[in-house]
């Protein structure tokens, strides 16, 4: 089976040639792994139950009911991530339209690549 050409390694500043995954053997990335305090999620019939619930108390969306628009909920979302400490129960429950829920998911995924580099 033919091999590729070596290439310059994607690593800002590396010079070295790297063969496989854009990386010489120095500078590889570390493998995927959840963290050890990472909070467990809610799934299956429980979380639809929850779902449900929620829409029932709450069918607006939270933040255009906040700017005075009528919009239905449609997400379930958490007011302080998971990924920053929030938690997955009611307490930490809102409901938002698919375009709130998807500016603060964008806004919360920029949040943590800046955490994270």
């Amino acid at each position: 089976m033919p091999v590729a050409a070596p290439r310059p390694c994607s690593y800002p500043g590396c010079r070295q040639l790297a063969t496989q995954a854009g990386r010489c053997d120095q500078h590889q990335r570390e493998a995927w792994t959840k963290k050890p305090k990472a909070t467990k999620r809610i799934t299956g019939r429980r979380l639809q139950a929850m779902r449900a619930a929620l829409f029932s108390r709450s069918p607006l969306c939270v933040h255009c009911d906040a700017l005075g628009l009528v919009a239905l909920a449609t997400q379930r979302d958490h007011v302080i991530p998971l990924a920053e400490g929030g938690r997955d129960d009611e307490t930490n429950e809102q409901g938002l339209c698919d375009a709130c829920h998807e500016a603060k998911s964008l806004a919360e995924a920029i949040r943590g690549r800046r955490r994270s580099a």
